[in-house]
């Protein structure tokens, strides 16, 4: 599983493939997604941790 950092690094990426039409409704979703995890670093840091060892135990 990648880790928090590197699943940040994959949104952008998305959202820049979307980059071309700001109003569309895909671009969209995929921005305030990013914004809202990168200003939220940390929990999702945690979040990512607990799910990764979740599926180590199964």
């Amino acid at each position: 599983m990648p880790n928090a950092d590197q699943l940040l690094a994959r949104l952008y990426a998305l959202r820049k493939d979307y980059a071309d039409d700001p109003e569309d409704e895909t671009y969209q979703a995929l921005h305030h997604a990013f914004l809202f995890i990168s200003y939220n670093m940390g929990a999702f840091k945690d979040y990512v941790k607990k799910e990764e060892e979740k599926a180590e135990k199964e």
